[in-house]
């Protein structure tokens, strides 16, 4: 799915009143039984700090490289972190191990990026998959889990969350700021930011300027601003890019940014999975173009293998343009864990 023009910050009050009219009760509705389920449901308790990490619209933010992050990081304290997914896309129900046997069409394109970090489960019960990631499924608790690093999740109630970090896109924001369909919002933005204690904003660049609205509106919950930064070469010569993310545009953005001579950009529908078809054509065009594909990593895990070598991948990092504030905001998990 696409998000519509009118669901952008830049369009939500001026374009589309009446589609926004007629979807608006809808829109009351999915928040209604949105916060419901958040009431009613007793959270599971894994006895261990639960991180999750989340948003508060539908599409693509930056939530899976910031887990990612964290994950690798607490690892690298000694720190027994695992991840935690729902397989969005994935057959796996679960609760099961994501490991190098397993495929996109078995537990999804973002669990196959986090086991690159670390160990990560996938269960479409998030409390299923705390159970068994601390071992309670099994009854072996000391070989469990010390810290479960939750990839999206802010309005599932079925576990309980120790800190909750809402990803936030500082150039949308929160769109038209109604909740879907007649905007991009899971929940009102006052409720979701009611279960926040801290925002990862998540930024273009680093020296782009986050508009006063939305500063005010995060207020008063501690920021960290943060960006997407490469760590691989960009291929030399001519680029065709293509991308089935959240918001493509935003790959092709930041490959023109890096100096890219991007040619021809082709934007799917989130977590698309690729055909051969659909890789003959791509192939094909790009070489009437004497282009080399491109694409994220999230992408290529879902390109059928005998293709992948046609393709080049440009992987990204988050990167925290205040990382001590982010210590502290981790610290009292961290320090819990280690004494």
């Amino acid at each position: 799915m696409r998000a519509p023009e009118f669901w952008n910050h830049k369009y939500g009050r001026e374009a589309a009143p009446f589609i926004r009219t007629v979807l608006s009760p809808l829109g009351w509705l999915y928040g209604k039984v949105t916060a419901r389920r958040i009431a009613t449901t007793t959270p599971y308790d894994p006895g261990i700090p639960v991180i999750c990490v989340g948003n508060a619209s539908v599409g693509g933010v930056g939530k899976t490289p910031v887990t990612a992050y964290l994950l690798e990081s607490l690892t690298r304290m000694g720190i027994k972190a695992v991840g935690l997914s729902r397989g969005y896309g994935g057959r796996e129900k679960g609760p099961v191990l994501v490991k190098s046997k397993h495929t996109f069409k078995d537990v999804g394109d973002e669990p196959m990026l986090l086991a690159r970090k670390g160990s990560v489960w996938v269960s479409a019960g998030r409390d299923d998959g705390a159970r068994a990631a601390v071992g309670a499924l099994t009854g072996f608790s000391n070989m469990g889990a010390e810290v479960i690093i939750m990839d999206d999740g802010h309005q599932n109630p079925l576990v309980k969350k120790t800190l909750s970090l809402l990803v936030v896109d500082a150039q949308i924001g929160f769109g038209n700021e109604r909740v879907f369909p007649a905007g991009p919002l899971r929940e009102p933005v006052k409720t979701a930011l009611g279960r926040t204690d801290a925002v990862i904003l998540m930024k273009p660049t680093p020296d782009y300027e986050v508009s006063e609205y939305l500063l005010e509106q995060l207020k008063p919950l501690p920021v960290v601003a943060a960006h997407l930064a490469p760590y691989g070469q960009l291929p030399k010569g001519k680029l065709y890019a293509f991308a089935g993310i959240g918001r493509p545009n935003k790959f092709f953005d930041a490959l023109i940014r890096a100096g890219a001579e991007l040619v021809e950009s082709q934007p799917y529908p989130n977590h698309y999975a690729y055909k051969d078809t659909d890789m003959k054509n791509l192939i094909d065009l790009a070489r009437e173009d004497e282009a080399i594909l491109i694409t994220t990593e999230k992408d290529y895990v879902r390109i059928p293998k005998g293709f992948q070598k046609h393709v080049a991948v440009w992987p990204v990092a988050v990167q925290f343009e205040d990382e001590l504030t982010l210590r502290r905001i981790l610290h009292p998990i961290i320090a819990a864990v280690k004494t």
